[in-house]
């Protein structure tokens, strides 16, 4: 089947989110508009955080590495479709798609821990206090982190362990913006129905899985908070009602694309959007205006700056 007849695939051509080219003028200013936004917002949570010694703290730390990671899963796809959207040229070399897919599963295992991370420092927050410098300690916060770019490395590298051998000899033409395994391994001239549904299994397990656990931990909390004298229900449910929207914004796009992978709509794509423009913003604003300490290091910050003005 693989004789010299095929010629190997040595690019692909993304076919985008529309032809049209009105609609297409409008994704491409509605992309850099928010992506700016991306990069502003985040790497401002990452400033202050890093340079505010009052945020020193196990939560501030997880939250700078989160908005650091969905700065670099935006990052990571956004620019390649703004260009694609402003050019026309829908192109990306091979490696580039396997790099791409590699990353984006390093990222979103990452994050999956990183957001797990955040629940238990919640528990320990909310139904541990006294003892929460001692469990959350530094030397903590850097086991989990490191923990989730390990994890993160070996889900992806497990993926595509899968679909190294596939041979891709046409045709090359992705229904989407970016690369990723469920409309990758389609394009490969071999029968792929089990290797689909053994990727699809793996990560939609992990996936579901992720989801169940934290949402059984957001109830678990809120149990032993209703169950305890000290503790506050309305405070407890206003600090995780920030994660729990995340939790969906995050993972409801990707539990899309890996329980149901090949639709006849490809609504999958479009919900994608979610997590490379949508839920990006949403971390810092959502733990950023809702936070007390983080919303006076921001006028700290401000005021700061306008005093540096002022002098020069």
């Amino acid at each position: 089947m693989y004789d010299t007849n095929y010629t190997e695939v040595s690019e692909f051509v993304f076919l985008g989110l529309s032809s049209s080219r009105p609609m297409q003028h409008f994704l491409l200013t509605f992309s850099v508009i928010f992506y700016i936004i991306i990069v502003l917002g985040n790497l401002l949570v990452v400033f202050i955080v890093t340079i505010d010694s009052h945020l020193h703290s196990a939560m501030y730390f997880l939250l700078a590495n989160l908005s650091f990671i969905d700065l670099c899963l935006s990052t990571l796809t956004v620019p390649k479709m703004i260009s694609d959207l402003s050019s026309g040229q829908n192109t990306i070399s091979f490696q580039g798609c396997v790099i791409q897919i590699f990353t984006l599963h390093v990222l979103g295992g990452c994050e999956m821990v990183l957001l797990i991370a955040m629940a238990l420092d919640r528990y320990v927050a909310i139904c541990k206090p006294l003892h929460y410098l001692t469990i959350m300690s530094p030397r903590m916060c850097i086991w989990l982190l490191v923990s989730a770019w390990v994890l993160g490395v070996i889900h992806s590298v497990a993926q595509l362990a899968f679909v190294a051998h596939l041979p891709f000899c046409g045709p090359n033409e992705i229904d989407s913006f970016y690369c990723d395994l469920p409309r990758f391994i389609k394009l490969a001239c071999t029968d792929t129905y089990r290797l689909e549904f053994m990727v699809t299994a793996i990560s939609g397990f992990i996936s579901m899985g992720t989801v169940i656990l934290l949402i059984f931990s957001y109830i678990f909390i809120l149990v032993s908070v209703w169950k305890s004298s000290s503790g506050s229900m309305s405070k407890a449910l206003s600090t995780l009602s920030a994660h729990i929207t995340v939790v969906v914004l995050f993972f409801g796009p990707c539990i899309f694309v890996y329980v149901w992978p090949f639709p006849t709509v490809p609504v999958d794509k479009f919900l994608m959007i979610l997590d490379f423009l949508i839920t990006p913003i949403l971390n810092p604003a959502i733990y950023t205006l809702r936070n007390k300490d983080m919303k006076m290091a921001v006028k700290k910050l401000s005021s700061q700056f306008l005093s540096l003005r002022k002098m020069t």
